[in-house]
């Protein structure tokens, strides 16, 4: 039988994490798009070959959305919001980790963590792309298509696309605004 446990982190915890990223971002200025990508990729392929606790591994695999976003050309992410996306993925290509990874069974709860908080920062990137790959497959099987033909150019999904990323931009302008009216909020990467 499973059990359910929350965490609250108090503001200082939330500063500490926005620190650690920030000191990430700083370490990571002269790292390649690519090294950043494969350091995020790197770490998720150390979870799933070894032995960690599954609730951390299950946290860990939203890496994978932020990750394939940025790298599918079809969604073709746009530049602020790819920046976005890549300055997040820097804290998992700092070797100096919160909680060291080879600690067996916790080594990635601090990287768990942060994945949870950047989930919440990128919540309309994600979303979004999620929505993308679903009306893609939908699309691709109701036209007999399949999803590895180049299906960038087909006037639908460049709509679809568009669409979505209109309602990244309200959506992102809706939250500010609405911190704005309420002060900063609880975790901020920006």
């Amino acid at each position: 039988m499973g059990m359910k446990i929350n965490l609250e982190l108090s503001d200082a915890d939330l500063e500490h994490f926005r620190n650690r990223l920030q000191k990430a971002r700083e370490a990571a200025g002269q790292i390649s798009e690519a090294a950043i990508l494969k350091a995020a990729e790197d770490l998720l392929a150390d979870v799933r070959e070894g032995d960690t606790p599954e609730f951390i591994k299950n946290l860990l695999e939203k890496i994978s959305d932020m990750v394939n976003m940025v790298r599918d050309t079809a969604w073709a992410l746009p530049e602020e919001n790819r920046q976005r996306v890549l300055s997040a993925l820097t804290y998992f290509s700092d070797p100096e980790d919160i909680i060291p990874d080879d600690i067996p069974g916790l080594g990635y709860l601090d990287d768990a963590i942060m994945v949870e908080l950047l989930v919440r920062e990128l919540k309309h990137e994600i979303q979004a792309y999620q929505d993308f790959c679903t009306f893609r497959a939908n699309e691709a099987n109701r036209r007999g298509l399949k999803l590895d033909e180049d299906m960038s150019r087909a006037d639908w999904l460049k709509a679809r696309r568009k669409q979505l990323h209109e309602r990244i931009r309200n959506r992102r302008r809706r939250d500010s605004s609405r911190r704005r009216s309420r002060g900063r909020s609880a975790f901020s990467l920006w």
